[in-house]
């Protein structure tokens, strides 16, 4: 009897930091702003526009216990960080339940904002203002509406599957192709694919699946990809044997023949 009192009915607090979890958020953005970049890989004002998007279109809400922007904060510092729930449990002084739950719930939510966000905002054809206002790009680029690369972002997976997700790094990494404006914002991401995967075969993949939804060029325009992409309609890639990198043009023999040269 008395070990059953001193375990179930006699609990000594765990949770006891006089630093709660609303008040480490409120540091963090009152506080300096290189401290807010380096926990949360964002600024300040970024982190509240955040939030409060996730407030307006996503139904994320202040509960009882957990505001958004203590549920925000765990998911990038888990995210980030690769911070272990117990740790962000401690820190914020929540169940790891409480964390788990939380960090579900705003996943969910973003993966519904980037569906909103990440589309193309320009396929007419306007061209961009950037371009249209920089010499240098045009009228070169006057139809280009965007960038696709490949990059590799680390990823979590079961061990059985692990061979084919190792990067030629030796990391464990997830092949994903996204596509960029001028405006620096994507318009398309593509996310799943083996870091063992190359970028062709990523590229066709979305092109040919239609419940992917690739945002393709109108007529006239482009996209502008590296030479690891193949050379078809409305995707321009690097002139095999060209030289296009200033580094590339250093040496006696490497100068360019015509200083006025065009294309």
């Amino acid at each position: 009897m008395n070990e059953y009192e001193e375990i179930f009915l006699c609990k000594t607090p765990q949770k006891t930091s006089m630093l709660s979890g609303a008040q480490f958020v409120r540091d963090m953005i009152e506080g300096h702003p290189q401290t807010c970049y380096e926990l949360f890989r964002m600024d300040k004002e970024t982190f509240m526009n955040l939030c409060d998007h996730l407030k307006r279109h996503e139904n994320l809400q202040d509960t009882r216990f957990v505001t958004v922007e203590e549920a925000v904060a765990m998911f990038l510092l888990i995210v980030g960080h690769n911070v272990r729930m117990r740790v962000v449990a401690d820190r914020f002084q929540h169940s790891t339940e409480t964390v788990a739950r939380h960090f579900k719930e705003v996943r969910r939510a973003l993966c519904r904002l980037g569906k909103i966000l990440i589309c193309p905002n320009n396929m007419t054809n306007e061209v961009s203002s950037y371009v249209a206002s920089n010499p240098k790009y045009f009228p070169w680029f006057k139809d280009c509406i965007g960038a696709i690369d490949g990059t590799h972002i680390s990823a979590w997976v079961p061990a059985d599957r692990q061979t084919s997700f190792r990067g030629r790094k030796t990391v464990i990494t997830q092949n994903v192709m996204c596509a960029c404006n001028f405006d620096m914002m994507f318009t398309f991401v593509y996310a799943g694919w083996e870091g063992t995967a190359n970028d062709a075969r990523v590229f066709l993949d979305a092109l040919t699946r239609p419940e992917v939804n690739f945002p393709w060029p109108s007529e006239g325009k482009y996209y502008v990809v590296d030479s690891g992409y193949p050379c078809v309609s409305g995707f321009l890639p690097p002139y095999r044997g060209e030289r296009y990198h200033l580094q590339e043009y250093r040496g006696r023999r490497n100068q360019p023949i015509r200083p006025d040269f065009q294309y």
